[in-house]
């Protein structure tokens, strides 16, 4: 995968529990030091007058397993105008049955549900969700319909978001997971910031410079 290194892991981060006081008062980010302005406009799907803010990851990802608890956190104090959605990753081929394993908990109403428990099968329990069968098994196991699951995950609705969130963490210009995506024209992530912790302050940053203009 073409994920980056972080220098300092989410979870170290977050565990230092920076005072909020400290935290208001860090630098402005600079653009080209802790975010990239893109280059062409990226298309978004929030309704006109909302700011929408994308997180990148990938279920097999340590850090994304890690940082998934203080996201949770920043996206419950979110403002009305902000609207924020996921986009799961493939960099390679073999990372696309996750991307449709979370579109179709998506299709079924149930990544509220069990986004955070396909997270703790990966790294708490060390199942392999990396495949097809792996993945039905899972499910069944939490209760939803498996042949129901199968004809959704097999099916073209899937299959086009899947290409569609390719596409999207191209046109971001990804390079590692987590990342976040604001308002189609800003990408910021922990290798830029130097911590999770500090890309969501960048990302509130690049809120309110999208309230702007």
């Amino acid at each position: 995968m073409k994920r980056r290194e972080f220098s300092v892991g989410a979870a170290a981060l977050a565990a230092l529990g920076l005072p909020q006081l400290a935290l208001s008062q860090m630098k402005a980010p600079e653009d080209g030091v802790e975010y990239m302005t893109l280059g062409k406009r990226v298309p978004v799907e929030a309704p006109q007058g909302k700011v929408e803010v994308i997180e990148f990851f990938w279920y097999n990802c340590p850090h994304c397993n890690a940082f998934e608890p203080q996201l949770q956190g920043w996206v419950k104090q979110l403002p009305a105008d902000v609207a924020m959605r996921r986009v799961p990753v493939a960099f390679r081929d073999d990372m696309v049955p996750q991307q449709r394993l979370f579109y179709t908990l998506d299709a079924m109403g149930k990544v509220d549900e069990l986004h955070g428990k396909v997270f703790d099968a990966i790294h708490k329990e060390r199942l392999d969700l990396t495949r097809e069968a792996g993945i039905l098994d899972w499910v069944t196991k939490q209760g939803l319909d498996s042949l129901k699951f199968r004809d959704l995950y097999r099916s073209f609705g899937v299959s086009s978001k899947a290409r569609r969130a390719t596409e999207l963490q191209d046109l971001y210009k990804v390079q590692g997971v987590p990342a976040l995506g604001i308002a189609g024209r800003w990408y910021t992530d922990g290798t830029l910031t130097g911590t999770m912790p500090r890309a969501l302050q960048v990302t509130d940053y690049l809120i309110a410079q999208a309230r702007k203009r």
